[in-house]
Formats: C-alpha cells, structure tokens, sequence
C-alpha cells in the first residue's frame, strides 16, 4: 500500500503552491518524506518557483530547518526561488533567532508569496 502524501501540491501559473498536512514536522521520518517529496518536485522543474505555505504548521524541529535549508539550496541551485508563506508567531520567531529569516524569503500571506516568487 501506498503512504499518504505529507504534502498537498498545487500548480498554477507556472507556480507551485505546496501545503503541509502535518501540524507539527517533528518526527525524522515525516521530515525526510517531506524532503523527498519536495525534492521530486524541485527536480521536475527547470527554474522551480517555489511557495511554502505553512498556514497548517504549528511546530518545526532542528531537523525539519536542516531540510528546508536544503531544498532552498537545491532550488537556488536551479536558479529557482523559494518563498515561505503564513509562518506562525512563533515558527516565524525560530527563524529570526536562527537568523534563518535572513536566508529565506519570508512572507506574511499566500498572496504576497505568489507575487513575491513571480
């Protein structure tokens, strides 16, 4: 049997939108599934645009940071972008302390997102 996708993803506009079912990307498991699946989209793409919609997401690990500090790098290595959307106070604070918020573009809303990647 199949796994379950962790990830919803939509595209548009050359754009892809991608959403976290999980509320909470703690567990190593679900973080490398995540990892590949975002990986299996990044390598689909020529000049990947990239939106992560973490409107679902209450909680982040180390762990899940190390992965996203991955995909960033491998979209830039296509010469792709990659924009965060709806961080939470508090997910968006890890990112400040971690000086992280420096390395990713970051956006309050989806729709400033879509437009920022564009």
């Amino acid at each position: 049997m199949a796994e379950t996708s962790l990830l919803q993803i939509f595209e548009r506009d050359g754009i892809t939108n991608v959403e976290f079912v999980e509320s909470n990307i703690l567990d190593e498991m679900c973080i490398r599934r995540i990892g590949d699946e975002l990986s299996t989209v990044i390598e689909r793409k020529g000049c990947p645009k990239v939106v992560l919609n973490f409107k679902n997401v209450h909680a982040l690990s180390s762990s899940a940071l190390g992965m996203l500090i991955t995909v960033n790098t491998k979209i830039g290595d296509k010469k792709g972008k990659l924009v965060l959307a709806s961080l939470d106070a508090p997910i968006r604070d890890v990112f400040r302390i971690t000086k992280l918020d420096k390395a990713f573009s970051i956006c309050d809303s989806l729709a400033e997102a879509i437009s920022s990647v564009r």
